[in-house]
């Protein structure tokens, strides 16, 4: 029987390269590819994939906020992270939102086939010295709303910037980001912003 993959990256020579080292395993068999976020689920809707490999930085919205609406359309398919952040924070994101495998870039891709094997016969494929830190990790402190405010942050943006791309009043953002900044110990909101992202929290 082959496995149907929904492949979910933003650089396209990487992506087709995948693509391309996949579609060799006789098992494997890539039917759609995708360069953004909000491009998974209806994706995912057209082709029935088995399997989602799906990477977190993406254009129009991150892959770990589009796997509960992944689950939820098409619960044959099996989200799989892959991606060059090994945090913590996004490991305990991605696995209550579905995952069922978190791997990294760097991993050779007979690794990956063997991943999306083992997922597929039920198992949870992690590397173990980030399976332990994200034990040990703290638990993210930011609500939902500090999170979009943190992220809606990023490359300068104003609060009058914020609140109008998140239908909010400027002093609901100041309060938002002043809580923030005060649960991730920092002086200013572009601190609280990285504190955050290290952290997997955003």
């Amino acid at each position: 029987m082959t496995t149907r993959i929904l492949l979910a990256e933003d650089q396209g020579m990487l992506r087709s390269a995948l693509a391309s080292l996949l579609d060799v395993e006789p098992d494997l068999q890539v039917v759609a590819q995708v360069g953004r976020g909000d491009e998974i689920v209806p994706a995912a809707i057209e082709h029935r994939p088995d399997v989602a490999l799906v990477d977190i930085d993406l254009p129009g919205g991150s892959g770990l906020d589009a796997l509960p609406d992944l689950v939820a359309a098409v619960p044959g398919c099996t989200p799989i992270i892959v991606t060059t952040f090994a945090r913590a924070g996004y490991l305990r994101r991605a696995m209550t939102s579905g995952a069922r495998g978190f791997l990294v870039k760097d991993d050779p891709v007979d690794q990956l086939a063997a991943a999306i094997r083992r997922v597929l016969a039920g198992e949870v494929v992690v590397q173990p010295d980030l399976a332990l830190e994200a034990l040990r990790a703290p638990d993210n402190p930011l609500t939902e709303r500090e999170q979009q405010v943190l992220l809606a942050s990023r490359d300068g943006a104003t609060v009058a910037d914020i609140a109008g791309a998140l239908y909010l009043s400027e002093q609901t953002v100041r309060n938002y980001l002043s809580a923030a900044i005060g649960k991730t110990g920092a002086r200013n909101r572009a601190q609280a912003q990285a504190v955050a992202q290290d952290h997997g929290w955003v």
